[in-house]
């Protein structure tokens, strides 16, 4: 049966959501990648990054989001309850409303930002998928896919006049992370039996309530998976933060005044408020029933996995790779010449 998956978004969770295939690609990925100039672009300067030729999701999964997955794959029949409640029809829909109301982007067609997803899905070591500019007034982003169907990501159009190529860059890598990690399989069938489950008798509601409650932990620990991913590809803490500030409280007339070490010690301060036991209670009540993670503390993950011998040691590897690649081809041509 063919089914849909909508990956959590950047910032928002829509509720139908499915997936039976995987979307974990393995092309042949340059080593070294530099990022793109765009025309008018907001960038300053440009600078070379590198790329992770056989990474695996595992290699920068967030370990909640690791212990979380082993929970739902622990929920018997699953897959099986989803793939029923959900048809071949609703993905339809789903797939025409996204395809026939937005811009397919391609290399004769907003190709700048054709080369931000190439880029960052080399960097990832993914096959690209589709990329489709959509008119709306939310800043968003989210993946979809259909099993036998090349994925797509959708942005919308708010979006992309809020952040500056390099941050854009960094959500479209966000949303590679989603399947980077296969995590519509889990989140969508963990969904669509919340739903379902409201319509059994005696004990429906109950059972849903408890998978949702599970379901929404584990959906606000893929994201921090997803924020990594973001890393990966910008290689600059300080681009996934101010994504992540602009979408706290950022607008085009005030990107300019943004200040991240400010955002950062906001965010600490939220950390330091939260400690007492009211503090956790009340941290615990507000982000119980979200999809995402409060942008405070994404910002802080981000801060401290920049920091941690795990993110050093991936681009150490991922640096040896490239000048290893460098040597091998300066010989190669030095035979050749």
């Amino acid at each position: 049966m063919g089914t849909l998956i909508q990956v959590g978004g950047l910032g928002s969770l829509t509720r139908l959501q499915t997936s039976d295939s995987r979307c974990n690609f393995r092309p042949k990925a340059r080593v070294v990648i530099s990022r793109p100039k765009l025309k008018r672009s907001r960038l300053v300067a440009t600078s070379a990054v590198v790329a992770f030729p056989d990474l695996q999701a595992d290699d920068f999964r967030h370990p909640l989001d690791r212990q979380n997955t082993t929970l739902l794959r622990a929920i018997p029949g699953l897959s099986e309850v989803g793939k029923f409640l959900l048809g071949s029809t609703a993905e339809q829909v789903m797939l025409l409303e996204n395809i026939g109301t937005s811009v397919l982007v391609g290399e004769n067609q907003l190709s700048d930002l054709h080369r931000l997803m190439v880029n960052a899905a080399n960097i990832l070591d993914l096959e690209t998928p589709d990329l489709y500019v959509r008119q709306n007034p939310v800043p968003n982003a989210y993946t979809l896919a259909v099993s036998g169907r090349k994925p797509f990501v959708v942005i919308h159009t708010s979006l992309v006049e809020l952040l500056t190529p390099a941050e854009l860059q960094a959500v479209l890598a966000h949303e590679l992370g989603h399947l980077k990690c296969d995590h519509g399989i889990w989140l969508t069938f963990a969904n669509i039996v919340a739903m379902g489950a409201y319509s059994l008798p005696g004990l429906g509601a109950f059972l849903a309530r408890n998978l949702e409650e599970q379901l929404m932990r584990w959906v606000r620990a893929a994201e921090l998976t997803c924020d990594r991913a973001a890393l990966l590809v910008a290689q600059d803490p300080e681009v996934v933060i101010s994504v992540l500030m602009k979408l706290a409280g950022g607008c085009p007339s005030l990107s300019g005044q943004l200040n991240v070490d400010a955002f950062l010690k906001q965010a600490r301060s939220y950390e330091e408020a939260s400690q007492s036991p009211l503090g956790w209670y009340l941290r615990n009540a507000q982000t119980r029933q979200l999809s995402h993670p409060l942008p405070v503390l994404r910002a802080l993950e981000i801060d401290q996995w920049s920091r941690s011998a795990e993110y050093k040691a991936l681009l150490s590897q991922a640096s040896r790779a490239a000048k290893a690649n460098t040597s091998r081809a300066g010989a190669l041509k030095a035979r050749r010449g």
